[in-house]
């Protein structure tokens, strides 16, 4: 696929890396917040040079669409049990570590951010599954294959890169990755797929969450008018020769019906399906995702609810967010 690039920490960048932790835990922010990153605007530099200049790499080259970067330590008695829901009574002391060296490496690729329909508004958000969602095509689910997605595919303003980091994964649950520049379409599906005629929705989860929490919220009333009053979209866009890709199959429809543009969506898909490969968030590796050349998916898998479940954190970023270069970024995005 469109080049893959691997980067494994070092003994001493390792240790290099906890005692940085460390002293950023002791200013008592916690990168779920807004507020960490505006107090540590520089979280980046603080990363070991290598592990800097590769994320670096990554972020410069238009062929890179993956990259990993394993060997961060996680302590699995410290983390504790996978949580039953992402409202987390509890807190997140437990995966502090881990929420701090995601946002390090999210800083290096740009400016990380949140959607207010997701968790809060939670900077770094869990993956896992929840009981009696089971079936749903979200990070929640378990017992559903979780088909091709970009993230956030039926926003204009969609992330450019998408995080995840294994706190755990005993079960060995592939992420299924595909670039869009691998994909073979003849030139009439290309055409078609380049013009506006498909509509995404909101997938679940930006409507659910808020619809039962804060039901007079602003961000729910976007996103449920992006729900009903969808703008046609093209599924490949910027340049021709080397496009762009959104898409959420669950969430989306050609439209009018129209046959030339579901065939040509099909033809897509069963070419995705057929360059996709998996990639494992095991437990201490960072997967990170160019959210506008890939394609994931996720296995489905038999969740257990007793603690051991899959989990990973996320974080999602923007290349640049805009700003009037006066106050603070609005990272928390309606």
């Amino acid at each position: 696929m469109g080049n893959s690039i691997d980067y494994t920490l070092s003994g001493d960048e390792v240790d290099g890396l906890m005692k940085s932790v460390s002293e950023l835990k002791e200013g008592g922010l916690s990168p779920v917040e807004p507020e960490f990153y505006d107090k540590y605007q520089d979280l980046q530099e603080i990363l070991p040079v290598g592990l800097r200049t590769f994320l670096g790499g990554f972020r410069d080259d238009p062929a890179s669409a993956v990259c990993q970067v394993h060997g961060f330590p996680v302590d699995d008695a410290a983390a504790g049990p996978t949580p039953e829901h992402w409202e987390r009574p509890e807190g997140y002391g437990s995966t502090v570590e881990s929420d701090i060296y995601l946002a390090m490496c999210g800083s290096a690729l740009g400016d990380p951010f949140a959607w207010a329909t997701l968790q809060y508004g939670r900077m770094v958000q869990d993956v896992f599954p929840i009981r009696g969602d089971e079936r749903r095509e979200s990070g929640h689910g378990s017992d559903a294959y979780l088909n091709f997605h970009t993230d956030d595919a039926f926003r204009p303003d969609s992330c450019d890169y998408l995080l995840l980091f294994g706190v755990r994964n005993p079960d060995v649950v592939p992420t299924y990755v595909a670039a869009v520049q691998d994909v073979v379409l003849r030139d009439e599906d290309r055409a078609l797929l380049s013009e506006k005629r498909f509509h995404i929705l909101p997938d679940d989860e930006h409507i659910r969450q808020l619809a039962l929490r804060a039901p007079g919220d602003p961000a729910l009333r976007r996103a449920v008018e992006m729900r009903d009053h969808p703008e046609p979209v093209s599924v490949l866009f910027d340049d021709p020769r080397n496009p762009h890709v959104r898409l959420d199959v669950p969430f989306m429809r050609c439209v009018d019906d129209d046959p030339a543009a579901e065939r040509a969506l099909r033809a897509l898909l069963d070419e995705l399906e057929r360059v996709r490969r998996p990639l494992v968030a095991a437990r201490g590796t960072l997967l990170v995702l160019d959210n506008r050349s890939v394609v994931h998916a996720r296995e489905s898998f038999q969740a257990r609810y007793d603690g051991t479940d899959r989990w990973l954190r996320k974080i999602v970023v923007s290349r640049d967010l805009s700003t009037d270069g006066v106050g603070p970024l609005s990272r928390v995005l309606l």
